[in-house]
């Protein structure tokens, strides 16, 4: 079945990380977070990929080429980020006239659960989550949908939006709804559309996973991580100890008296030690070092980022071609055991995570014996001196 992929948005809510890529170009393991979703649809039966972009949709296209794992890709392009349904409506002219699936670039779906969505046109995506009201509520008798309710504070269900529609051809007419109060035009109105005038089927999605801020996108990666077997392709000295499922890719290099806990990725090109402690959980991008004495834990350090000697890097984000000085250390945990709080778009925003350290945009360097607090935001290019502590976010918009 032709499948719509919604991958134009700028990602504020990832930013600093987002300045210099769109959101689902940011990698969760070893490929994109679109990629992810790619990879189940097809799985699920796409028979096309038509990928819309906008925020450096170069990228994107770059990626992707004009097929992915077999399947044909085509491109629309979403010119102002207007919503949901103008994001299919920018599609439109790349579908035929059949039925046809949505999902979103930035979730990561089962696979399984996605093929039987495919074969059960029209239905929506449905998961059950403990506390419904942050999300788009479906109402469902006998495992049709009647209504769905947005953020309610009286739940008619524990069954929520997920963003993974498989839509009748006609709804393909029904995409030029009316701006909301928050001046977007939403795919849910077409769905309200849909379920009006066919029966809509809710299907369980027993895996799902919205990557919207930058702790979901360490956890997605705790996910990636847990579902790795190991694999030994580079050269890892004999003084070294990797320790369960640790994967080592070709072209990169193990050196002596390091020990890696599985689970953990170590990307080609990467340079780990001398007698670095590389812990459960974290990822080291392409071409990224770990020198002398640095210890990384459940952390992702993207491509080129470079954490050289005597370092503490824990539960964080580090950008590209990010510079750590020698013994900057990472806070992760507030004294007080409460979750720790990151600013997102202005706010204060809780993580929900007892343990959470910081988020470095592309390029970002610190001084020697930098000290960076818990919740803490390095802007893209930013900088610290020489013994610095930061408390507060540096040269980051959000």
């Amino acid at each position: 079945m032709q499948t719509v992929i919604l991958a134009a948005g700028e990602g504020t809510r990832m930013r600093p990380l987002t300045a210099t890529r769109p959101k689902p170009m940011l990698p969760i393991g070893d490929r994109p977070l679109v990629a992810h979703t790619a990879d189940a649809a097809v799985k699920a039966g796409a028979s096309t990929l038509v990928l819309v972009v906008g925020y450096e949709g170069d990228q994107l296209r770059a990626y992707f080429g004009d097929e992915y794992a077999g399947v044909p890709v085509e491109y629309a392009v979403q010119e102002r980020q207007r919503g949901t349904a103008d994001a299919v409506r920018a599609a439109r002219e790349a579908l035929d006239d059949a039925p046809f699936v949505v999902l979103n670039g930035d979730d990561i779906y089962d696979a399984d659960s996605l093929a039987e969505l495919y074969d059960a046109a029209p239905a929506v995506g449905a998961h059950e989550v403990e506390d419904p009201r942050p999300y788009g509520v479906f109402d469902v008798t006998n495992g049709t949908v009647k209504t769905v309710v947005e953020k309610p504070e009286d739940p008619p269900s524990n069954r929520v939006n997920v963003g993974a529609y498989a839509f009748p051809a006609k709804a393909q007419e029904w995409l030029d709804v009316s701006e909301s109060e928050r001046g977007e035009r939403e795919i849910t109105d077409v769905l309200a559309r849909v379920v009006a005038e066919r029966e809509v089927r809710a299907v369980d999605v027993s895996f799902w996973l919205g990557v919207g801020r930058p702790w979901e996108l360490l956890a997605a990666n705790e996910w990636f991580l847990d579902g790795i077997d190991r694999r030994i392709e580079g050269d890892v000295d004999p003084a070294a100890e990797l320790r369960g499922p640790v994967v080592v890719e070709e072209g990169a290099t193990v050196d002596a008296g390091v020990v890696v806990e599985g689970p953990a990725l170590i990307r080609s090109d990467a340079t780990i030690g001398p007698n670095a402690y590389v812990r459960a959980k974290t990822v080291i991008g392409d071409g990224a070092t770990i020198g002398h004495g640095v210890e990384v834990k459940n952390s992702v350090l993207m491509t080129g980022a470079t954490a050289g000697h005597l370092s503490y890097v824990g539960d964080s984000v580090l950008g590209r071609e990010v510079n750590f000085g020698a013994g900057t250390v990472v806070a992760n945990l507030r004294h007080d055991d409460g979750t720790v709080r990151l600013r997102v778009k202005g706010e204060m925003t809780d993580t929900g995570r007892r343990k959470f350290g910081v988020v470095v945009g592309d390029g970002a360097k610190t001084g020697i014996n930098t000290s960076l607090n818990a919740g803490v935001k390095l802007g893209a290019d930013a900088r610290t001196g020489p013994g610095e502590t930061v408390t507060r976010d540096i040269d980051t918009e959000y």
